[in-house]
């Protein structure tokens, strides 16, 4: 298999603070052909939970919030078990209001966890989350990804592609 050089996709997404699922769509058009036998390889992804500003969100109560970065839109949350989840994970954070006291971050299922990273040949994928209404404002969920570009067989490339549908 051929590869590129590595890039970062970057995504960010605000999912709120009233338990509401949210979604947005990430385009990997310009990486991914499937007929032309590009498929992208992620190998790592970094998420961090914060305020619209990038700091420290501010809580009111015990709170919590997740995210999925998945292959398939959703409705709504799904388990780490379903075939579309690429990766997934949530944090708790817990004080007497401001800014916490105490976070416990739980990444469960992360593309650095497996041997080769996690391959892709779909044209989007889908970074869905919710946060808890513990937070005193929305809770923005951003990710980088460091990826790169291979090559596959027409054959494979389609049969993983849609796999991933």
């Amino acid at each position: 298999m051929a590869k590129s050089d590595s890039f970062f996709i970057r995504a960010a997404l605000n999912c709120g603070h009233a338990a509401t699922y949210q979604q947005t769509t990430i385009d990997l058009g310009a990486y991914v052909d499937a007929l032309g036998k590009s498929v992208l390889r992620i190998h790592n992804i970094a998420v961090t939970f914060s305020d619209e500003y990038g700091t420290s969100s501010v809580i009111t109560t015990a709170a919590a919030a997740q995210f999925q970065l998945v292959t398939q839109s959703q409705s709504d949350t799904v388990r780490p078990d379903n075939r579309a989840v690429i990766s997934s994970g949530k944090i708790n954070v817990d004080g007497a209001g401001a800014l916490a006291e105490y976070v416990s971050t739980d990444f469960d299922n992360l593309p650095q966890l497996w041997t080769n990273g996690y391959l892709v040949a779909v044209d989007s994928i889908f970074l869905g989350g919710e946060a808890s209404a513990g937070f005193a404002g929305d809770v923005y969920c951003s990710i980088v990804m460091e990826c790169t570009v291979e090559t596959m067989t027409q054959a494979a490339a389609m049969a993983l592609s849609l796999s991933q549908q």
